[in-house]
C-alpha cells in the first residue's frame, strides 16, 4: 500500500457479489485497481459480471459460491489462492434475511437459511481466507453486519439474532488479530436499498417497495464508498466499527417518513 495508491494490484475476494453491496464494492475496488474474485450462489449473473467488469479494464475470477456449503466455499478459496497466489482483502458480504413477523410463526426453513448463510457462511469464509490473509504484510478483512445486530427490533428475531451473532465473533476475532498486520471492519448498515427486502418477502416486490416509502435510504454505491474508504486509510489505522444510517433513520425502527400523496 502506497499513500498514493493504496489498492492498485491488490486482490480483493467479495461474496455474495452478484448485487447489491457487494456488487457496488467490486465495482469500485475494480475502478481503483485492484484485482477481484467474486462469488455468489447465481452463477450465470457472476459470469455476467466477471465479463463486464474484465471489458472495463479488471482482473477478475468470478465463480459460483455458496457460503452455506463447506464443500463449495473450500473448493472456491483453493482456486482462488491458485490463481491468484495471494489474498489480500476479503469482504464477507453474502447474507440474507427472511420473513418479518413474530418469532410463533416463523419458519425454521428461514432460520436455518439465514444462519447457515450470515453466520456459518460468514465464519467459514474467514478461517479459510485467514491463514492467506495473515501471509500479507496488511490486509484487510470486512464483515458485513447490520443496524439489527446491535439494535434488535421485534418481528425480526433470527435475523437480528445472525447478525448479532457476526459482531460477536467478529469483536471475539478482533482480539487475535493485533501483530498479525490484519485489520477488521465491521461494517452496520441500516435502511439499503437493494434486494434485501424483496428477498426477505420471498419475493413480494410491492411490500419489498413499501419498506422505503417516504424516506432516502442509503444506496449500494454509498455502503461501498465507505467500505472502499475504510480500506484505503494508510495500514495503522483500523476504522474497527462503522454504523450508516440514513439522515432520516435514528435506530432500527424511529424513521421520519415524508408524506407520500
Amino acid at each position: 500500500m502506497s499513500k498514493q495508491d493504496p489498492i492498485r494490484g491488490r486482490v480483493a475476494v467479495i461474496t455474495g457479489a452478484s448485487s447489491g453491496i457487494g456488487l457496488s464494492v467490486a465495482t469500485q475496488l475494480a475502478a481503483a485497481g485492484a484485482k477481484l474474485v467474486l462469488g455468489a450462489r447465481r452463477g450465470s449473473l457472476m459470469a455476467e459480471i466477471g465479463d463486464r467488469l474484465g471489458r472495463a479494464g479488471a482482473e477478475v475470477w468470478a465463480q459460483p459460491l455458496d457460503v452455506g456449503s463447506e464443500e463449495s466455499c473450500q473448493e472456491f478459496h483453493d482456486n482462488a489462492v491458485e490463481r491468484f497466489g495471494q489474498i489480500d482483502i476479503l469482504v464477507n458480504n453474502a447474507g440474507l434475511a427472511r420473513g418479518l413477523g413474530p418469532v410463533v410463526d416463523n419458519s425454521e426453513q428461514d432460520w436455518r437459511e439465514m444462519m447457515e448463510t450470515n453466520v456459518m457462511g460468514l465464519m467459514r469464509m474467514t478461517r479459510l481466507f485467514l491463514p492467506e490473509l495473515q501471509k500479507r504484510e496488511y490486509s484487510d478483512l470486512v464483515q458485513i453486519s447490520s443496524l439489527a445486530g446491535v439494535q434488535p427490533y421485534a418481528n425480526g428475531a433470527a435475523y437480528c439474532a445472525s447478525k448479532a451473532a457476526v459482531e460477536a465473533f467478529s469483536q471475539a476475532l478482533r482480539q487475535e488479530l493485533p501483530g498479525t498486520g490484519v485489520r477488521e471492519f465491521v461494517i452496520e448498515p441500516g435502511m439499503v436499498d437493494t434486494e434485501f427486502s424483496e428477498v426477505r418477502f420471498h419475493g413480494d416486490k410491492l411490500r419489498a417497495k413499501q419498506v422505503y416509502e417516504g424516506v432516502t435510504p442509503l444506496s449500494a454505491d454509498d455502503v461501498a464508498d465507505c467500505i472502499v474508504f475504510a480500506i484505503s486509510r494508510r495500514p495503522h489505522i483500523n476504522m474497527q466499527r462503522l454504523l450508516l444510517m440514513p439522515t432520516a433513520q435514528a435506530t432500527s425502527t424511529l424513521v421520519h417518513r415524508r408524506t407520500v400523496d
